[in-house]
């Protein structure tokens, strides 16, 4: 059911706007923990103590609440111990997790769109205890010492940990995750000399992984298979120095006859610093075929794709083939109103990871000091043009003359936004779409030709010295 007035769009923008009923609470009492996490807590000055009870007092009346506050009670004291942190890890995950359920319920009033009722299966898995408990003692380390107290040998004492994890496919995703984190906190080593220290991010990261160290917390869930059409919407492009990921969002058609729904699909590979924009393409295209079908706007046949419960698609070229065009526009304006959204896994439930598939047309874009904003039916919504690639046509110009946008909706800052995929407008009198992964499956751009020129050489050359290297 699609909801009433929007503007021509479908989406209501009037309801992303409205305040959430103890959204701020919550907020306070994250902030407060971090806080304390900055300065460390192995002897906690009076603030700090007063963070940690406010994180107690957050989670009162629910099965976290005995535990939160003896850590609490404890860390003021200097005293905490592993299982103490791992509850506050817990408590702090929790609150933003109700953070996240709030947001998403209110995306749905706004969408129209109902919520998958598929659950995520509990983990329950063995993993290595002693290798867990070592990941614990030193994330424990880091808690004790503090963001501002991290030096070389803090950070360093993860190394062998994950040294002894990678080998292991079952804690793999925690190696990976200490490795990163381990990389960033040694890049700002001292944390004494630091003049902004990202709190929330590292306390993300740093719950995050403590949750993981719990046996069974970081195993993948059972996946189901997928047999149908796949129908993409477009391309979310996230690209760091040294990798690069492309997330194609979709609606699945079932061969069933069964209820349409979101899905992802996603490809990672690491990457020379050197290789960017549009050359980035390359390096990702052997690896999905997919990026092809959404370059050229068709759709694909899926047989037996793996699916996790969370819509994601592992993705196997063998279990798919092109098949019929499939224009996105036609996509979001048809099948998307009633396709399910999928769920989330509990471990996932964090503001950052809203990214949901979103259709509007019929607002007015304003540019305001170098932000765009979307008025939709009378109410403003924040464009986040950051966001948009250089890897591809779409740029912030087309997006502030566009007449219909397919994006994502996310929630940044205290407020929603909106990440465009591909924008309606017209170049030349002409109606034409311009998407960010139009180039994925190739281009005769110039811009974009002399970019996946670039790309070749540098890759030529990395390869030449690598083959070098192993023959010595």
């Amino acid at each position: 059911m699609v909801p009433a007035d929007q503007g021509g769009g479908v989406m209501r923008a009037d309801l992303l706007r409205e305040p959430i009923a103890g959204l701020d609470e919550a907020l306070t009492a994250v902030d407060a923990f971090d806080r304390a996490l900055v300065a460390g807590l192995l002897r906690p000055q009076p603030a700090q103590a007063a963070g940690l009870t406010g994180l107690a007092h957050a989670v009162a009346g629910t099965p976290l609440a005995a535990r939160v506050a003896e850590a609490a009670e404890k860390a003021a004291a200097g005293a905490a111990s592993e299982d103490h942190f791992v509850a506050f890890a817990a408590a702090r995950t929790a609150l933003l997790g109700s953070v996240h359920d709030a947001l998403m319920a209110r995306v749905e009033e706004a969408t129209g769109r109902p919520r998958s009722e598929e659950s995520v299966p509990a983990p329950g898995g063995q993993q290595a205890a002693n290798l867990l408990i070592a990941a614990r003692s030193w994330l424990s380390d880091l808690a004790r010492s503090g963001w501002q107290g991290i030096d070389h040998d803090v950070v360093s004492g993860s190394a062998h940990v994950v040294s002894a994890m990678l080998p292991d496919p079952g804690l793999r995703r925690l190696a990976t995750l200490l490795d990163g984190f381990a990389a960033e906190l040694a890049a700002s080593c001292p944390g004494a000399a630091l003049e902004r220290i990202p709190a929330r991010r590292w306390a993300d990261l740093w719950s995050r992984a403590m949750l993981l160290t719990l046996p069974g917390a970081a195993d993948v869930p059972m996946t189901g298979t997928a047999i149908g059409r796949l129908l993409p919407l477009g391309v979310d492009v996230q690209e760091h120095a040294t990798a690069v990921q492309a997330q194609v969002h979709a609606v699945f058609e079932p061969a069933d006859g069964a209820a349409p729904r979101l899905v992802r699909a996603g490809v990672s590979v690491p990457k020379p610093d050197t290789v960017v924009g549009a050359g980035l393409w390359q390096l990702l295209r052997p690896h999905m075929s997919l990026l092809a079908a959404v370059s050229e706007g068709r759709s694909m046949e899926l047989t037996g794709m793996p699916v996790t419960p969370e819509g994601d698609l592992l993705w196997s070229d063998e279990h798919a083939r092109p098949s019929e065009p499939a224009d996105a526009f036609a996509t979001a304006r048809v099948a998307l109103p009633t396709a399910t959204d999928a769920v989330t896994a509990p471990l996932d439930r964090h503001p950052a990871r809203i990214a949901v598939p979103v259709f509007l047309e019929g607002y007015s874009a304003r540019k305001d000091n170098a932000a765009l904003t979307f008025t939709v039916a009378g109410h403003s919504l924040a464009v986040d043009t950051d966001r948009i690639p250089t890897a591809g046509p779409l740029t912030p110009e087309a997006v502030a003359v566009s007449g219909a946008c397919i994006g994502l909706l996310r929630w940044d800052a205290g407020t929603y936004r909106v990440q465009p995929l591909a924008v309606e407008t017209t170049v030349r009198k002409k109606a034409v779409a311009i998407h960010a992964g139009g180039w994925a499956g190739g281009t005769t751009d110039k811009a974009g030709v002399r970019a996946e020129k670039a790309a070749t050489d540098a890759v030529a050359v990395l390869r030449e010295r690598a083959g070098r290297l192993l023959r010595k």
